[in-house]
């Protein structure tokens, strides 16, 4: 790769508006032939409608796109499949009931006098895939072979259709070391055939060992293009979170001294999601989870919650060991878990606001003990009153609260359970800064009244306002827990994100 090579693709001024939310403004993004090319940022930051925008997915609002100099705008992904550009997915999208030779061919299977020719795209699917290094059965089910071999089928596939451009989404997320070496293997083959590669991946670590150079998008924005060589992880890492915000003052005062452990994990993991950890989170404790996307921090809190099974190590709450085997367990234990996606994971949005509050309060007692409406509209009242959701009618469908407002909604079910331990994913994200301080002081206000709080953001500013200290996780590990003292700041945090916890 050289920089005075022309670039295969330039995409120019891209815009792209939805109902509500710009999700790219005058993005420039440039592969050069025989690259591997990292799109890098935050969830949000307009990676996937980039993606989407060039393969045809959606349509650009503004801006321009070239491929071997040419203008292009394709209309779905398999006019851009046509026009040279092939995606590969993090979710494999073939079909495990077909051989591996079906899959490669299928729509465009070698034929002869009619019928399918079945020696010949056997022979040339064996061909393509010893390109890649395989030695596979291609008469075999697909359903057979790993996800890794699924990846490299879907690859070769890719490949055949005289691919210039090659997108692999998320291609690592669920494959093992020596898998993703593999990959690489073939990433690097394919570099050396002049194919333009751009990567998507939200291992640091891969990213560097891999990558020519790297394009950053925030919060739908260029932040920059970068030689991988010439951009220190901590400097990444800067780029990718954005230090807009002034840092705001802890909402907490003087430090704490949290002598009454309440949940206590020890080496609870789950292979292919987060790597076995012990976390201590005390009574009126605030533990903030800090990381990248990606980084294993939703993954935590769903073990902790029961909605994932452990595969590894146990958990205590209040000194007696527990079996959390599903969030029903954890809510007996009064453990309550706001999802990341309130949307799909959190409220129903036909709905009505008292019908979303109680539904937590509901499951608990089973569906023949109805919770009397008198009882509904005492509980609700109160909790409208004190989270100050507005419009304050408990009738209103909740799909028609701002997002600000649902979340408020989302929090209240959930406190009104009265939980030990409160578990907020992503709490704040997508609301406005009015919501965000609301709820930000509903978070210490809690704590001050001894509820202990598992607080996650990918707000490094946030995070530090609202913990009393701070788990740092890094390529699905805990790599550091580290006191909130004067000490710890969103540059402190950063370094140790990029360092994987080593003392920088």
């Amino acid at each position: 790769m050289g920089e005075t090579n022309e670039p295969v693709l330039r995409m120019s001024g891209i815009g792209k508006r939805f109902p509500g939310v710009t999700a790219l403004e005058d993005v420039d993004f440039r592969l050069l032939p025989g690259e591997v090319h990292a799109l890098m940022g935050e969830n949000g930051a307009g990676k996937s409608t980039l993606i989407k925008v060039l393969t045809g997915v959606h349509r650009a609002d503004a801006g321009e796109i070239e491929l071997a100099g040419r203008p292009v705008a394709f209309g779905s992904p398999l006019e851009a499949q046509q026009g040279g550009i092939s995606t590969v997915y993090q979710e494999v999208n073939l079909c495990g009931n077909l051989s591996v030779a079906e899959n490669i061919f299928v729509g465009r299977e070698p034929r002869r006098l009619g019928r399918i020719d079945w020696k010949r795209m056997r022979a040339r699917a064996a061909e393509l895939l010893a390109d890649l290094d395989l030695d596979l059965d291609v008469s075999a089910p697909l359903s057979a072979c790993s996800l890794a071999v699924q990846q490299m089928v879907a690859i070769a596939r890719a490949i055949d259709i005289d691919a210039r451009v090659l997108i692999l989404d998320e291609p690592t997320s669920s494959l093992d070391a020596g898998e993703v070496e593999q990959l690489f293997r073939v990433m690097r083959a394919l570099k050396a055939k002049g194919i333009a590669i751009l990567f998507v991946s939200h291992f640091l670590d891969q990213i560097y060992e891999i990558a020519d150079r790297m394009t950053v998008l925030r919060n739908g924005r260029l932040i920059g293009e970068y030689l991988t060589s010439e951009l220190s992880q901590v400097e990444l890492v800067g780029k990718m979170i954005g230090q807009e915000l002034a840092v705001l003052d802890r909402l907490h005062g003087e430090a704490k001294v949290f002598d009454r452990p309440l949940v206590r994990a020890a080496g609870l993991g789950r292979g292919g999601a987060i790597a076995p950890f012990d976390l201590t989170i005390h009574e009126g404790e605030v533990v903030g989870l800090a990381g990248l996307l990606g980084s294993g921090r939703t993954e935590a809190a769903r073990l902790l919650f029961g909605a994932d099974h452990a595969g590894a190590g146990e958990v205590s709450v209040g000194g007696a060991s527990v079996a959390l085997r599903s969030p029903r367990a954890a809510m007996a234990h009064r453990i309550a878990f706001c999802s990341e996606n309130r949307k799909r994971d959190g409220l129903i949005p036909d709905l009505t606001v008292r019908e979303n509050i109680v539904l937590a309060l509901q499951a608990t007692r089973g569906w023949t003990r109805p919770v009397s409406r008198d009882k509904q509209d005492e509980l609700v009242a109160k909790y409208v009153k004190a989270l100050r959701i507005s419009p304050a009618d408990p009738e209103q469908l909740v799909r028609n609260l701002s997002g600000g407002n649902q979340q408020k909604v989302l929090l209240a079910r959930w406190l009104i359970l009265e939980p030990r331990l409160l578990i907020l994913d992503e709490p704040t994200r997508g609301i406005d800064v009015g919501a965000k301080a609301e709820i930000q002081r509903l978070v210490a206000e809690l704590s001050d009244g001894g509820m202990a709080v598992l607080f996650i953001s990918a707000e490094l500013e946030e995070v530090l306002r609202l913990s009393h200290k701070v788990g740092v996780l890094r390529d699905r590990r805990l790599v550091a827990v580290l006191p909130n003292d004067e000490n710890l700041t969103t540059e402190t945090l950063m370094e140790t994100i990029a360092s994987g916890g080593e003392t920088p």
